[in-house]
């Protein structure tokens, strides 16, 4: 039996100005027991959307949804709608402000005295149950509503934007907090975030959404290093997409690329060379540019301009470098 299954959801959004926009046009995928999922696309893409409509809180216009083989159903055809399985957390939750943290979550569980201390020390919130909610921080917040849904026992949540408005440490800690619970508690996760960061460093399936689409449906390293079109591997971070004609000058070292195909690079495709080597032809540093973990080096090989990221700062703007392979594969679009 499928744990979760997707069949042509379609929703359609009407106003004055436009009679009929497509939000979601038949999208179908399937989700087994455990797994991690992330959404990904650009704003206004239909990640929240679809979020929503699985977790029945919109009723799509067209297709269905089952989870564990039974129908989830929209505020249309039921009351309380969704499925007592499926929790979902909005970016925008609320927290009853006069009640202290453990009061919150005692509404809400459904979990043994033991279990629930476990679930959350899990969370890292065992120090703050004494406390109001109006005197934790926003990091603690998501936490605290975290564990909320999770005293219920879902077997599926649904988190839509949860690293939104974190600073670095709180945004590191509720990471944290998610793996663990996809690790230890076997909860299968969907996750809606904008940073391709947050998806590619924990997700095992990643869908991309472009305008309603799904566009591709893969694991984050081939969504990273083998992206469908140029707007996903731009979704997922810096990269040269070069035409047949701006290629000329990486002939040498990658060989005649295949008839009409945009060259993928990355800024860590290639590496800087000091010294020539044979096959790795040369070009000149226009800037570089420090960040931290990081150096990334605008180049200009016969007239195209490439960005490499660097450990050390091997050069200097005006220096001429020469360039080496540090994949073995290269992907063309």
């Amino acid at each position: 039996m499928t744990f979760l299954s997707l069949s042509g959801i379609s929703k359609w959004l009407t106003s004055q100005a436009t009679p009929r926009q497509t939000a979601l046009n038949s999208i179908s995928f399937r989700l087994e027991a455990g797994q991690k999922l992330a959404l990904a696309g650009q704003t206004g893409s239909g990640k929240s959307t679809l979020l929503k409509i699985i977790a029945g809180l919109v009723q799509p216009d067209a297709g269905s949804i089952h989870f564990k083989g039974e129908r989830v159903k929209g505020p249309d055809e039921k009351l309380v709608a969704g499925h007592r399985s499926i929790a979902y957390l909005s970016q925008h939750f609320e927290l009853p402000g006069s009640l202290r943290v453990e009061q919150v979550l005692q509404y809400a569980n459904s979990l043994a005295a033991s279990d629930a201390a476990a679930l959350y020390a899990l969370c890292g919130i065992t120090p703050l149950l004494t406390r109001r909610t109006d005197q934790v921080s926003g990091g603690e917040k998501q936490r605290i509503a975290l564990a909320r849904l999770l005293v219920g026992k879902p077997e599926l949540i649904l988190l839509d934007e949860p690293f939104s408005n974190l600073d670095m440490a709180h945004k590191a800690d509720l990471k944290e907090v998610i793996q663990s619970i996809s690790e230890r508690l076997g909860i299968s996760v969907i996750l809606v975030s904008h940073d391709p960061l947050d998806s590619l460093s924990w997700a095992d399936q990643i869908l991309v959404l472009q305008e309603g689409q799904l566009v591709q449906q893969a694991s984050a390293r081939q969504i990273y290093e083998q992206p469908k079109n140029a707007y996903v591997a731009r979704l997922f971070g810096p990269c040269s997409l070069l035409s047949p004609p701006q290629q000329k000058g990486l002939i040498p070292l990658l060989g005649q690329p295949p008839a009409g195909k945009r060259l993928l690079l990355r800024p860590e495709s290639l590496h800087l060379l000091s010294q020539p080597q044979p096959g790795c032809p040369a070009a000149r540093v226009q800037r570089i540019v420090y960040y931290g973990s990081h150096f990334e080096l605008d180049v200009e090989l016969e007239g195209t301009q490439l960005r490499i990221r660097s450990l050390e700062a091997v050069a200097a703007p005006g220096d001429t470098v020469w360039l080496g392979l540090a994949r073995p594969a290269v992907h063309y679009l």
